[in-house]
């Protein structure tokens, strides 16, 4: 399963490297990522201090540190 997360953590990386800052909704559709798997990459790359996560009104924004 760690290496499941740490693939999925891999591959919102890649997507915020390329494409700067996202809604999670928008990158969790775009990268097909199922169930709570997005959550649990996410969390890995908050506590790497790789990420930043913020909430706009009902949105919640993930971008690159």
């Amino acid at each position: 399963m760690v290496e499941m997360i740490g693939q999925a953590a891999g591959s919102i990386w890649n997507y915020l490297n390329e494409k700067g800052e996202s809604s999670v909704s928008k990158m969790k559709k775009e990268l097909d990522l199922k169930g709570n798997m997005a959550d649990l990459a996410l969390g890995w790359l908050a506590r790497e201090g790789k990420i930043e996560i913020t909430k706009k009104g009902l949105t919640t924004n993930v971008k690159l540190v």
